[in-house]
């Protein structure tokens, strides 16, 4: 195969038209050039200058590789920058796994501003069941997750991001809606919608049903936290959902109500994750610091 110097002297040539000119251009002596040269033609068997003339001219198979050859030293020029880049700023495609209960309503607000601040990064989102992602991470699936503690994995790396606040929610016309204070004895055998269990969603409203007395339709677990948002405002029972999916448009409190309960309160810890010993591990920690500061200003 040629080598990139070979091509390099290659287009010297086609655009000087001169051997010795192309020689100072590359820095080298025309002797070096000139068997540069030939060897280039001999690894690809044929001939790509017309040496018969005063001034080198190109032959047509020439003039056709001269064409592919400057696209490909594009292309290397390009791969060069984009990693003198990436040595100041994350660049490139990172593979970010994200729980449904999260993403929807946190990344739309992070993705905007990472864009402008750096536009070389691409990322690819994957929402997914948190304990099967965290698996695809150890695997090297996934770059990054982003979800709800516990994390776990071998070889990962951890780091705390946020507190999320929980609330409980009812439809508009639910008879404990309106009142100024509600203690946990006033949700006893009331129903709650949920996640399936794999979710660690399901184990937080699992916990605080235990708590009020209360219990987890399992007939009715929802597929996402919209299902949920509906079956709550159409009357099915009550749900606990996240701050910033009440805060979101996406989501929101239409159809819902808060309810004050007194001597409850509830949040769920979210952490990014990535492998240890990754070779672009502080980028997803300056990364992840990102999302946790935007976060934390979404729940301000």
């Amino acid at each position: 195969m040629p080598t990139l110097r070979q091509l390099e002297y290659f287009l010297a040539v086609a655009e000087l038209k001169h051997f010795g000119h192309a020689a100072q251009l590359c820095n080298i002596s025309q002797p070096t050039l000139s068997h540069q040269l030939r060897t280039l033609e001999e690894r690809l068997g044929t001939i790509l200058i017309d040496r018969g003339s005063s001034l080198p001219e190109l032959t047509p198979v020439g003039r056709e590789i001269a064409e592919r050859a400057k696209r490909v030293m594009l292309e290397i020029r390009d791969i060069r920058g984009l990693a003198s880049r990436s040595r100041n700023q994350l660049a490139g495609i990172v593979r970010l796994g994200v729980t449904p209960t999260l993403g929807p309503y946190l990344m739309p607000a992070i993705i905007g501003a990472l864009h402008v601040e750096q536009p070389e990064l691409r990322l690819y989102i994957r929402e997914g069941i948190p304990v099967d992602q965290a698996r695809d991470l150890v695997a090297g699936r996934l770059d990054m997750l982003v979800g709800p503690q516990p994390i776990a994995g071998e070889g990962l790396e951890i780091l705390s991001l946020f507190n999320e606040p929980l609330s409980v929610v009812a439809p508009n016309h639910h008879p404990l809606v309106g009142k100024a204070r509600l203690e946990c004895t006033d949700l006893a055998g009331a129903h709650f919608l949920t996640l399936d269990h794999r979710h660690h969603f399901h184990q937080i409203v699992q916990t605080a049903c235990a708590r009020f007395g209360a219990e987890i339709l399992h007939d009715y677990e929802g597929t996402s936290l919209d299902s949920i948002h509906q079956m709550v405002g159409s009357g099915v029972g009550l749900a606990i959902l996240p701050e910033l999916y009440l805060r979101s448009d996406v989501g929101g409190e239409a159809m819902v109500v808060r309810l004050p309960v007194s001597d409850w309160s509830s949040s769920r810890q979210i952490a990014a994750a990535w492998r240890a010993r990754s070779a672009n591990a502080e980028d997803y920690r300056a990364l992840s610091m990102r999302i946790r500061d935007k976060a934390r200003n979404l729940l301000i």
